[in-house]
């Protein structure tokens, strides 16, 4: 009798659990609700730990307004409007959310010993040599710590435009001015990650789309995702990708490098990708909306707590559009956020309050 009672104790106290649990998570769903215009009219968040997926929700509420802009925006960049409704598998191009993906693929020659985060790009590149850039390090790449000066987002996407190939891009970016010494000013941009490009395409002899699919995509298991098949691809924003995929991405940066029992980045890869790059007497000469007092590692964005000044153990990279991946080292989980919408500063704020939900909810487990 007694074992009975104590056996209905622990299922209640299960049921409780599983109950707050349910309840935390329906509280998510409220905020993905309740903030649906602000995401653009559509959104899928999925939320993974420890491998296994425990969250997913998608809203699709595109007002004729919302479906108009999707449509101008896709004219703008050449492509066709895409007004359906979100599934994980749903591809769209992730903007800056493809710098995460482009670092991965140079840390795996990284790994093989092919290239040092301490080479020099000149090495590879003479083209830079000869105007004065030769020293750079692949490392500063990464960590946009070039000293280049890019101009405005819209004039460097002109300027990587209907490029013959990966040597004209580097005689472009080469022909740039320098705004301050490399390793000593942050210009968040798409120039390091180009020339990164382009130097493990003249170690490979392989184009760059191809080294991705062999080397992140195909072990990743990411069937949908994709630098495109244009002459030149653009490894700081030209990525399409799923919400499905990019997970497959972020478990694999949650579980040090492994997936599936498959090792595709080393542990120490890994953790040199999240050591905050940025020094307090480093020089920001522009940094996105919103982003302001966060740090930076390679390829990443390293979440800085405002009180101690530390690293949360939150790690990042979003999106121009709204797409916003992530991973808490902290709490054990991964999590994208895939939607459609341009407003500066709007999708770094919808970011902090929506990690709140998500945090409290993996709390609650």
């Amino acid at each position: 009798m007694r074992s009975a009672r104590v056996a209905l104790i622990v299922v209640f106290v299960c049921l409780t659990g599983i109950c707050q649990a349910q309840s935390h998570f329906t509280q998510l769903d409220h905020w993905m609700e309740d903030h649906a215009k602000e995401l653009g009219g559509r959104a899928i968040l999925l939320v993974s730990k420890d491998g296994m997926l425990v969250y997913s929700k998608d809203i699709n509420e595109l007002s004729r307004r919302q479906k108009m802009v999707n449509k101008f925006a896709a004219r703008r960049m050449g492509g066709k409007a895409d007004t359906e409704d979100y599934t994980a598998t749903t591809r769209q191009p992730v903007a800056s959310c493809s710098k995460w993906l482009s670092t991965a693929l140079v840390m795996t020659f990284v790994d093989e010993g092919k290239l040092s985060l301490s080479d020099t790009v000149g090495k590879y590149l003479p083209v830079l040599s000869q105007h004065g850039k030769g020293m750079i390090t692949i490392g500063q790449c990464l960590s946009h710590l070039t000293g280049i000066l890019e101009p405005p987002l819209k004039e460097s996407l002109q300027l990587f435009k209907d490029l013959s190939g990966m040597d004209e891009a580097m005689e472009k970016i080469a022909a740039l001015p320098m705004e301050g010494e490399p390793g000593k000013t942050f210009h968040y941009s798409n120039a390091g990650l180009q020339i990164a490009g382009a130097v493990l395409e003249k170690i490979s002899g392989e184009g760059f789309q191809t080294l991705f699919a062999e080397r992140i995509a195909g072990p990743l298991e990411m069937q949908n995702t994709d630098f495109g098949k244009g002459r030149v691809a653009l490894p700081a924003g030209g990525a399409g990708s799923t919400p499905e995929d990019y997970m497959n991405f972020l478990t694999m940066i949650r579980q040090k490098g492994l997936f599936k029992d498959r090792r595709v980045l080393s542990e120490k890869s890994i953790s040199e990708m999240q050591v905050n790059r940025i020094s307090p007497d480093t020089k920001i000469a522009y940094s996105p909306a919103g982003m302001e007092g966060i740090g930076y590692g390679y390829g990443e964005w390293i979440v800085i707590d405002p009180v101690t000044k530390q690293p949360t153990g939150t790690v990042t990279s979003p999106g121009l559009f709204g797409s916003v991946p992530w991973v808490d080292n902290q709490r054990g989980y991964s999590a994208f956020l895939m939607t459609f919408f341009i407003k500066k500063g709007a999708g770094e704020q919808n970011f902090k309050n929506l990690k709140q939900q998500v945090d409290a909810a993996i709390d609650a487990k």
